[in-house]
């Protein structure tokens, strides 16, 4: 079994609800959720929207291999009305978002996109946030820092606010 880290998100409908859908479905199809973080009332990052995200971050010990758990945290998005994966140049709103931010401690790109960890996590308040909430001492394994440290290299840019 492996234990990853995911980062959901949705900032159109009923947000709280499309996550904990998500979540639901995660548990069903995909392993045995560990923990959960609250949800973070954040900004859009890398678009302007008036309509703001509701994320968090769930631990979850899974059976699946990665490209596996990439498919069916797809076919979730997929099935909660989700159309078009953002292309990492151009973002957009969204019903649910989920990404997949560690795998253990696996460092490796695969074919057709999954890149582990999560190349931008570092960079994303909305990400390390609800993450420090449930594992603040996990270290990054290609940056060889704690989550609680990536979230301090972030001070002073605007956060967001457990709801």
């Amino acid at each position: 079994m492996a234990v990853t880290y995911l980062s959901l998100g949705s900032n159109l409908g009923n947000r709280r609800r499309q996550l904990m859908t998500a979540v639901a479905l995660l548990a069903e199809r995909a392993g045995k959720i560990l923990a959960l973080s609250g949800f973070y009332e954040t900004e859009p990052w890398g678009y302007d929207s008036p309509h703001v995200f509701l994320n968090m971050a769930v631990q979850l010990e899974t059976a699946l291999p990665p490209l596996e758990l990439l498919s069916e945290t797809q076919r979730i998005e997929q099935e909660l009305g989700r159309t078009a994966k953002s292309d990492g140049a151009s973002y957009q709103d969204r019903l649910i978002d989920i990404d997949i931010l560690l795998y253990d401690k696996i460092v490796q790109m695969y074919p057709g996109g999954l890149v582990l960890p999560h190349p931008r996590m570092h960079q994303r308040l909305f990400v390390l946030q609800p993450l420090a909430e449930i594992a603040p001492a996990l270290q990054h394994p290609a940056l060889q820092q704690t989550v609680t440290e990536l979230l301090e290299g972030l001070n002073g840019r605007a956060g967001g606010r457990v709801v």
